[in-house]
């Protein structure tokens, strides 16, 4: 089977594996599409280790026992390798495991781990099914598409009386716009790519605003009911300025809620924003398995959005292509064939 692999600094390829075999709970998922999300940035770096993907939606081809799911299930894949016994995951919040099942131990070698292949492992309580009628583009959206969002919407309670600050319009960012949109909330954007900004005001934003403008704070204020600030914000950028904005732009009593991966230090003052301000700041890395209805359900209804959020797809082969459309950052989600136009 095909799966990407990085050859070199901004040099991407293809590696040739076996097709792995079903075992236990794990179950042999054919992927149709593979929505790429940071991979990105290994390929710009040139660091290769060799299995990329952590979203998919696709056809279950085998099973090794009676379970969950059957042969010709069409299903989406959940990100990681959760053990399925533990308190998060009893509770559906299995993203937050901490007992983490070793893939290659498991099945002794890494084939099946990737979702930028033609073939995944996966254990079987970990695929949701696809209502009829979803294409698995559509489905696939269920992860990183509108996946963190999602979860940090439903912590916060959003709803149409809210004013929403989205920070980072990336491809979480716009399936944000979307899931607040959906939700009746009133979305204000801030971000510096003029593609992704016009993106987001066809999505649906009242407004977006470029970080770089001194008065990007005021004019987010300008914005809301009383000039006091947006109800709840969710930080999709990572970036310690997008925090800092956030925290300063969200009203007394608000939410904020982050989103974006960040290795850095942000400044949050404990005294000004926690105590005398009163906020409430969330960290959302996904949602809980026990609100997949509800997601499978909002992507039913918004989808001609969702076909203005994939701007870009690839066959597996033109991987290359696909992650130089990434890099550009002139593009929405981009999702991988890895069956189209192929002859293994």
């Amino acid at each position: 089977m095909k799966r990407v692999t990085v050859l070199g600094k901004q040099r991407a390829g293809i590696a040739i594996g076996q097709v792995p075999q079903a075992k236990e709970n794990w179950v042999l998922v054919k992927v149709h599409a593979a929505p790429m999300c940071t991979e990105y940035k290994a390929f710009a770096s040139g660091t290769n280790h060799g299995f990329f993907g952590h979203e998919a939606a696709g056809e279950v081809v085998a099973v090794a026992q009676p379970g969950k799911v059957k042969v010709g299930d069409r299903v989406v894949a959940m990100p990681l390798s959760s053990c399925g016994q533990c308190a998060y995951c009893l509770a559906g919040e299995y993203i937050h495991c901490q007992d983490l099942i070793d893939f290659e131990t498991c099945h002794g070698s890494d084939d099946g781990k990737a979702t930028m292949s033609q073939y995944l492992l996966k254990q079987d309580w970990m695929l949701a099914p696809i209502p009829d009628g979803m294409s698995y583009e559509h489905a696939s959206m269920a992860c990183c598409g509108l996946g963190p969002t999602f979860g940090a919407f439903q912590l916060m309670d959003l709803d149409a009386h809210d004013t929403l600050l989205i920070t980072g319009l990336g491809p979480v960012g716009l399936g944000g716009v979307i899931g607040a949109r959906y939700r009746g909330a009133t979305v204000i954007a801030v971000d510096v790519n003029r593609y992704r900004a016009a993106k987001a005001l066809e999505l649906g934003a009242e407004a977006v605003i470029d970080p770089a403008d001194e008065d990007a704070l005021a004019r987010i204020l300008a914005l809301t009911s009383d000039g006091r600030g947006v109800d709840k914000a969710v930080d999709c950028s990572g970036a310690v300025a997008a925090h800092r904005l956030c925290i300063d732009a969200t009203r007394r009593k608000g939410m904020v809620a982050f989103v974006g991966e960040c290795a850095d230090d942000t400044p949050v003052q404990i005294s000004q924003d926690m105590i005398r301000k009163g906020l409430r700041l969330i960290g959302s890395w996904h949602y809980n398995l026990a609100d997949t209805p509800r997601m499978m359900a909002m992507i039913s209804q918004v989808g001609d959005k969702l076909d203005q959020l994939i701007t870009h797809r690839y066959p597996i082969d033109d991987i290359q292509s696909a992650w130089e459309t990434q890099l550009s950052g002139q593009c929405g989600k981009v999702i991988l064939q890895p069956w189209e136009g192929s002859d293994v």
